[in-house]
């Protein structure tokens, strides 16, 4: 079904055109304006049908139906352990080794196809829509919106910060910053760098447990360049466990790296959401084996 929103008009946008208040007041891209005039009933004023250049009252109600997804992907069932989900968005506990998006020339389910095929089996239409990636070996917490108008509020207004934590080679004692641009590396079409010409990238780290050859650190970003904090880790000189782009350790089977916290102002209510996702089993079971308690 398509997703319908009611919109009271309150004093400050009394005498705006319908596009007006959509574009300030609601945050509604362009893009998406246009596509309601194709909808049917995509614009009602007090129950009536208006047109974009018509104008509201205070007082008065606007409701648009948003149009329905094109979706373009093929729904394949895969368990999902989804954290939370609404009419607007999903947040999905995604595990290790799952690609997030189908990428040319591999056939393996991917996040996007499961999620497609659980939004077809409650009878929802919608494209996978993720706020951000995460690495195939990468696991924790991804956002997902049901709709263009969602994704574009959620980039633009809602402020969305996430926590990582990561296990890496060597004792980590102080926390710190690295301030170092990312740039793709000669002759590679996925491996990244620090190097002159590449894009600014930082990254803050903060150690939480060591036994003096691996430390377990909660990380956050000020940017989100591809491999980010694979790339700064090895560049300190304390690469991910597991690593083996920027690395060569083979303790675990991917690196230990999982998205663990999630904030986020909501695009429609507008409270501050968190989420939180453990860190997930095997790398627990790592950091239980060299002596982490669990509670540090």
């Amino acid at each position: 079904m398509p997703r319908t929103i009611a919109y009271s008009i309150p004093p400050e946008a009394d005498g705006q055109t319908v596009e007006q208040f959509l574009r300030r007041r609601i945050g509604m891209s362009s893009r998406t304006v246009v596509r309601l005039k194709r909808v049917a009933s995509g614009m009602m004023l007090d129950g009536v049908h208006v047109r974009t250049i018509d104008r509201v009252a205070v007082g008065q109600t606007l409701t648009v139906t948003m149009p329905e997804d094109a979706v373009k992907i093929d729904g394949m069932p895969l368990p999902l352990d989804i954290i939370y989900e609404d009419d607007d968005l999903i947040v999905i506990d995604k595990p290790p080794f799952l690609a997030v998006h189908p990428s040319a020339g591999k056939t393996d389910p991917t996040l996007a196809n499961a999620v497609v095929a659980y939004f077809q089996q409650t009878g929802e239409a919608h494209s996978f829509r993720p706020l951000y990636r995460l690495d195939r070996n990468t696991s924790g917490l991804l956002l997902a919106a049901k709709s263009a108008h969602i994704t574009y509020l959620l980039r633009e207004r809602c402020d969305c910060r996430k926590t990582y934590y990561a296990i890496v080679l060597g004792e980590v004692s102080e926390s710190g910053t690295v301030n170092a641009p990312i740039r793709i590396k000669e002759g590679c079409t996925i491996t990244r760098e620090v190097g002159d010409g590449g894009k600014e990238s930082i990254t803050h780290y903060e150690p939480i447990w060591t036994d003096g050859c691996y430390t377990l650190l909660r990380l956050t970003l000020e940017t989100g360049r591809t491999h980010q904090i694979r790339v700064h880790m090895a560049y300190l000189g304390h690469p991910l466990v597991g690593d083996t782009m920027y690395g060569v350790d083979e303790t675990l089977n991917r690196h230990a790296l999982h998205c663990g916290e999630l904030r986020f102002l909501h695009p429609i209510c507008g409270e501050n959401r968190m989420f939180i996702a453990p860190i997930a089993e095997d790398m627990r079971a790592f950091l239980l084996e060299k002596g982490w308690k669990g509670d540090e």
